[in-house]
């Protein structure tokens, strides 16, 4: 009797150790190929979300990344061009002092006849002050002779000329034309040739 409970002891000993997620095997050694199969194959899926979400944070991190220097640049834009509209709204009220100098050189006569050393003078403060809006991007320009452009000219009247090359030309310049990067802020205040037929032509 006590050796027949032994042999039942043994049995369910064996059971026991053989069995995995209600699944009987032979021996140890198939329950260890089947449990080293499976953990692999959750390990692989493992590594596969792994995969995926490293892609998925990897391609988040890289459009953030792309955001981020687009919205720099767009700022540094910004800021240039506040810059530079400010520079131009400062340009554009000196100019004023620039027409007062040109209306002081327009009558040579009269300007020749003030004091030689008091004129140098006034003619170097001149050209100090034009050169140092030139280094911050503005030019001057005269368009005489030029075809006239309403995008550079503001046209006061029109001259009748005799050359038929003339017609359509800038003859005269009573205001200089003024660009600031690139970009005409004043145009030249000038007047326009308008040819017309001879009547001994027809």
């Amino acid at each position: 009797m006590e050796k027949k409970q032994k042999t039942n002891k043994k049995n369910i000993d064996k059971e026991e150790k053989i069995s995995y997620d209600d699944i009987a095997f032979e021996n140890n050694e198939d329950a260890e190929d089947i449990i080293s199969a499976d953990i692999i194959k959750k390990l692989r899926e493992k590594l596969k979300k792994c995969v995926e979400e490293k892609q998925e944070y990897l391609d988040g991190w890289q459009r953030t990344k792309a955001d981020f220097i687009n919205n720099k640049k767009k700022e540094e834009q910004s800021r240039a061009l506040l810059l530079l509209f400010a520079k131009e709204d400062l340009i554009l009220d000196l100019l004023t002092t620039i027409d007062n100098f040109d209306m002081a050189f327009a009558d040579k006569k009269v300007w020749e006849s003030v004091d030689e050393n008091w004129r140098i003078g006034i003619e170097r403060i001149y050209s100090q002050l034009l050169g140092i809006l030139e280094n911050h991007g503005l030019k001057q320009f005269n368009p005489l002779g030029e075809e006239f452009d309403p995008t550079r000219h503001d046209s006061l009247e029109t001259i009748a000329v005799i050359e038929k090359d003339d017609a359509n030309k800038v003859v005269d310049v009573i205001g200089k034309g003024y660009v600031f990067n690139d970009k005409v802020i004043r145009a030249a205040k000038v007047k326009v040739g308008q040819y017309e037929k001879n009547k001994q032509e027809n």
